[in-house]
């Protein structure tokens, strides 16, 4: 999914309906604030970020986001000066683009990150957890996590779930490889390693039990 954080509602409307023709899924937010938080708790593809926005500038929406997140940024704005697009991309803008635009441009550039992010390795975050499914390493606040193969296997299942509650048989068959409908002890097992070596050192309740249907990891 992209996101489009613009205030002018022309102009977002006008990209977001050209995204949608082209097989993207949109979502459009016009506040700073709102946007920073949208852009932290969920995996956006890639943003276009407006600069003059209420709430909180884009500068320092992308600032505070960079903290945290690599996703794909192109900065879309009126602001031409030389100084502010040099600002814009030492802070870890991808890419800028001032207005008036072509909206052919922003798409091909648009195609051009989204096509650089699934060559450089795809990854998987949830908060401070980060899922590097190319080098198939995880670590949480920078700091490495040692998982077996099929304990990382279940986790990054769980991710990609995100937000749906995953019953042992569906994990089953997905990380085992196989139908299995009687003893599903192992998955509550592989469950318990996980948490011993995330919530338990990292202080957080990332697996949690839907009592009677399986696990989930809540957005």
């Amino acid at each position: 999914m992209i996101l489009i954080v613009e205030d002018e509602v022309k102009i977002a409307r006008f990209v977001q309906l050209e995204l949608e023709h082209e097989g993207y899924e949109v979502r459009h937010i016009a506040d700073g604030n709102e946007a920073l938080q949208s852009a932290l708790e969920n995996d956006y593809e890639l943003i276009v970020l407006d600069l003059m926005l209420p709430g909180l500038n884009g500068t320092e929406l992308l600032r505070r986001l960079r903290r945290i997140k690599d996703t794909p940024v192109i900065i879309l704005t009126a602001r031409d000066r030389v100084i502010d697009k040099v600002e814009g991309l030492d802070i870890g803008a991808n890419d800028y683009m001032t207005k008036p635009f072509a909206i052919e441009e922003l798409l091909a550039r648009i195609r051009v990150h989204l096509k650089r992010g699934k060559e450089s390795g795809a990854r998987l975050k949830h908060g401070k957890l980060v899922l590097d499914l190319a080098a198939r390493t995880a670590s949480y606040d920078g700091a490495e996590i040692e998982l077996t193969k099929k304990e990382y296997d279940l986790l990054v299942y769980m991710l990609e779930h995100k937000g749906e509650i995953v019953s042992r048989e569906q994990a089953l068959e997905a990380v085992w490889g196989f139908d299995f409908y009687g003893n599903t002890n192992v998955v509550d097992v592989y469950v318990r390693y996980l948490r011993s070596k995330i919530d338990d050192v990292f202080d957080v309740k990332l697996l949690q039990t839907v009592r009677g249907a399986g696990y989930i990891i809540r957005e």
